[in-house]
Order: C-alpha cells, then sequence, then structure tokens
C-alpha cells in the first residue's frame, strides 16, 4: 500500500513537472548552458574523484551502450501508453517509429563523423629514442612523431598510436539527443493524467524508470562535460544532438501524422 502510493505521488510530480509548458520550452536552452559552460565547472572539481576516471561503472554499463538503454525504456514506455489508450496496432508503431528515426540519425550522423575524422585526421607513432637526442633534436621537450600514413582513428588507436584532427564528441550528441527525446515523449504522461487516463502500475513504472534514466542522462552528461572538457567538440556534439530534435520534434513531426510523418508525442492519445 505504502509503495503504490509512494509511485503515484513521485510519478504525478514528475509528470506535472515535465508537461509543464515552460519546462517544455525552456529545457533545450538548459542542456545548451550545461554543454556551453560545463567545462569550466573543471577549474573547481577534484579530479580525484571517482568520476574523474573513465573506467567507472557508470560510463562503462550506461554510455557505451545509451542508445540501447534510451530505445528500451522509452519503447516500452510509448507502446504500453498507446496500445492501453486505442487499443490500436498502426497507431502504436506509428508513435514507436520516431524511435526509429532517432536511431537512424544517431547510426547516420555516427557513420558520417566517422568519415569526417578519417578524412581530416592523421596517424602518428611516438619514436623511442635516447633522452640525449630528444634534447638536442626537440627542445620545446615535445616527444617526437613518425606520421603513419593511410591508417584509420580505430586501428590508429588500437596500435598505441596517436590520433590528431578534427573531432565531434559522440557522447555528447548522444546524450543531448536522448534528453531531449526523453523529454519530449514522457510530456504527454501529465496531460494524459489529467484527462483522466487510466494509469496502472506498469506504465507508471514504466513512466519512472524513463525519468530516473533522464535524470542520470544528465548527470553523465555534467560528469563528461566537467571532468573530462574537450572545446570545441564538446560545443559541436552537443549542437548537433540539438539540431537533430530541433528538425524533428520541433519541425518534421508538426506536420502531422501521415504516410511520410510519424507527427508529435500524443497526437490520436490524448482526445476527450
Amino acid at each position: 500500500m505504502f509503495l503504490n502510493s509512494f509511485l503515484v505521488v513521485t510519478t504525478d510530480l514528475a509528470a506535472r513537472l515535465l508537461g509543464n509548458s515552460l519546462f517544455r520550452r525552456h529545457f533545450h536552452l538548459l542542456l545548451s548552458a550545461m554543454v556551453m559552460f560545463g567545462p569550466l565547472l573543471n577549474l573547481w572539481i577534484s579530479q580525484y574523484s571517482v568520476f574523474a576516471k573513465r573506467s567507472h561503472f557508470l560510463y562503462r554499463i550506461f554510455l557505451r551502450s545509451g542508445w540501447g538503454w534510451t530505445c528500451v525504456l522509452v519503447g516500452s514506455f510509448i507502446f504500453l501508453l498507446s496500445y492501453s489508450v486505442r487499443r490500436s496496432l498502426t497507431l502504436t508503431l506509428r508513435h514507436l517509429s520516431r524511435l526509429a528515426v532517432a536511431g537512424g540519425l544517431w547510426l547516420g550522423f555516427r557513420k558520417m563523423l566517422s568519415l569526417l575524422e578519417n578524412a581530416t585526421g592523421s596517424c602518428y607513432e611516438p619514436l623511442s629514442v635516447t633522452p640525449e637526442f630528444v634534447s638536442g633534436a626537440n627542445e620545446a621537450g615535445q616527444p617526437l612523431l613518425l606520421l603513419r600514413e593511410g591508417e584509420t582513428k580505430a586501428v590508429c588507436i588500437s596500435s598505441g598510436m596517436l590520433w590528431r584532427g578534427y573531432e565531434v564528441s559522440e557522447d555528447i550528441f548522444l546524450l543531448c539527443l536522448c534528453c531531449l527525446l526523453l523529454a519530449e515523449e514522457t510530456a504527454v504522461f501529465g496531460p494524459y493524467l489529467n484527462l483522466g487516463g487510466t494509469s496502472g502500475a506498469p506504465l507508471r513504472i514504466l513512466f519512472l524508470f524513463c525519468v530516473l534514466l533522464l535524470s542520470l542522462w544528465l548527470f553523465l552528461l555534467f560528469c563528461l562535460l566537467a571532468y573530462f572538457p574537450q572545446f570545441p567538440t564538446q560545443l559541436l556534439g552537443g549542437a548537433l544532438g540539438c539540431l537533430s530534435w530541433r528538425a524533428t520534434y520541433q519541425g518534421w513531426y508538426h506536420l502531422g501524422p501521415s504516410w511520410y510523418c510519424p507527427g508529435r508525442p500524443g497526437v490520436g492519445l490524448l482526445a476527450t
């Protein structure tokens, strides 16, 4: 009884926040401010924190499979909400197709960024020389590097060599895209409850998991910006994520549901 009451109160509060028009209009500005000014926190944080290590389990378990976690939880929430309201498989698949669009954007941009990095970057092999030769040949104290042509970034790094070139942070791009997607897809739960929609424990639990995942992505975004600042690669990654959201949820989806457009979240569901 207590757990059910706690679940109802917690999800109602979260749904009210995510469904608030002020939050929905300005959430992308919050992410933009984090990406722009988050690296400045590196001046005050402790480099001995557990989050300053890339081997931390949060990075290994969640960040490396971030799209998978987002797709499973958000997809389950969309499916259960859509199908329980209208009992229409066609409508449910149409709403789920927004995840397919986001997944296509993620995979497409990953491939494009990989091609860009391989085309603009270079692989260097550190030279093992005597200290006398280093001090005489390189007075600046920089390690001597040998250019290795024809190597891709993946092969270069796996071989223990150095890669230098133009990069866009895929982690920041993914986190920004997932945060904006989660905020958009879960925002319909508040209006749905206000219209008197049925909400059993499974639906509320899935919604709560989505909220927790959104909080986790925001925390990991903060950690990456504060503990591993990389300007301007992180700024470009965040801009790419916000641009993807703007082109889909704020642009394409507003055209309305049709054979070429899945429509906005909640369309066909939030009807009195």
